[in-house]
């Protein structure tokens, strides 16, 4: 099962301070970048979150309150110090919480919190990884960081757990991977993995979505996705945005059960450069995997597939059994 980043599209909501660098940076999805001799009426400007000196002020340490844009259980954080050398935190821990609905800062400073990572060591100008080991679902993180200082990005990567109670008996999209879709595997993803396809929102630019290496035997690619739940798929949208050059000629989607025995959900179908398509499946079947093939290869920005769930039974299961 591919881990992806669960903080993507979330909500940096407050700070204990963020004098020298917005807390939303923390977010942003592209690295973090740093020009000498940029200064602003604060300082030099840093790509990050940047508190000011601790002393003179108060007694503590920092934090940062981020709502995740997809719920799910946390497997690894990325608290990324790149380009702070003498301004980054000594340490750092992180903690989460499982809320449901859109609570406020307020609300959230009474919930119940428990450690994702403990106190530990940062270094300056570095990816510093830790492995996470909580069987629970958080929609939260709050980022202690001691005693102030400088983080450029925070990631957070985990196994998507939707609550259910929002998809029951409406169609959405099975293989997004705020809804559960994962990835099982694919032919290739030399240029970007086809995870990309599965994100949230439009694609930004042509590596943000799934390309492929130039094929040069006569078979084609393809991937295979777990779809969030046992569906009858209905419609399937393709965007080939920003593959101007080096779309795929065609597509084709297949259904499974198992992901094993596949049947015909879309024959092979010509497609456009930088175009959304939008297909209606006519022949619909149960699906619990699809694949999509890409002939003979190329890059797909975004794959879309609705349809309306045939048993949650699973979803329930999972949620219930990660909900502390």
């Amino acid at each position: 099962m591919t881990d992806h980043d669960l903080a993507a599209h979330g909500t940096v909501m407050a700070a204990s301070d963020e004098f020298f660098a917005d807390k939303e940076n923390l977010l942003n999805p592209a690295p973090a970048t740093f020009q000498p001799r940029t200064f602003t009426p604060k300082g030099q400007q840093y790509d990050g979150w940047e508190t000011r000196r601790r002393y003179g002020r108060a007694d503590g340490h920092d934090w940062v309150l981020i709502r995740l844009g997809t719920p799910g259980i946390v497997r690894e954080v990325n608290v990324d110090t790149a380009h702070f050398l003498g301004n980054y935190p000594e340490s750092c821990w992180l903690e989460g919480t499982c809320a449901d609905g859109y609570p406020s800062p307020a609300e959230l400073a009474t919930a119940r919190w428990f450690p994702l990572v403990p106190s530990s060591p940062l270094r300056g100008g570095s990816a510093n990884l830790f492995d996470v080991d909580v069987p629970w679902r958080v929609t939260h993180v709050r980022l202690h960081i001691v005693p102030d200082g400088g983080v450029a990005r925070l990631r957070v990567f985990g196994a998507a757990i939707p609550d259910p109670r929002d998809l029951d008996d409406i169609p959405f999209d099975l293989v997004a991977t705020t809804n559960g879709g994962t990835v099982v595997d694919s032919s290739d993803g030399f240029f970007s993995p086809p995870a990309n396809m599965l994100q949230p929102g439009e694609s930004r630019f042509m590596a943000d979505g799934w390309e492929t290496a130039r094929r040069r035997s006569p078979a084609h690619d393809w991937v295979s996705i777990k779809l969030a739940c046992p569906a009858m798929p209905v419609v399937a949208e393709i965007s080939t945005k920003h593959y101007r050059g080096n779309a795929p000629d065609r597509v084709a989607l297949s259904g499974s059960a198992d992901g094993a025995s596949w049947f015909p959900l879309l024959a092979e179908t010509p497609v456009q450069p930088d175009t959304l398509h939008r297909f209606r499946i006519t022949t619909p079947h149960e699906a619990s995997y699809v694949r999509l093939d890409s002939h003979p290869d190329g890059g797909i920005a975004r794959f879309r597939l609705y349809g309306k769930p045939t048993s949650l039974d699973d979803l329930f299961e999972r949620w219930k059994a990660t909900t502390p």
